[in-house]
């Protein structure tokens, strides 16, 4: 069963992206490199609650 989970940038903080993810397959937290507009570069994201 995929799960909504949300990504927020490790620089400002914010909540940018809104993604799924398979539980089963990748039980640990997503990390990711993605723009962010409010930083205005590209930057780490995590995965929140």
């Amino acid at each position: 069963m995929r799960t909504r989970i949300t990504l927020a940038c490790t620089e400002c903080k914010n909540r940018n992206y809104n993604t799924t993810k398979d539980k089963k397959a990748h039980p640990d937290r997503m990390e990711t490199k993605k723009y962010c507009k409010f930083c205005r570069s590209h930057t780490m994201h995590k995965e929140t609650k």
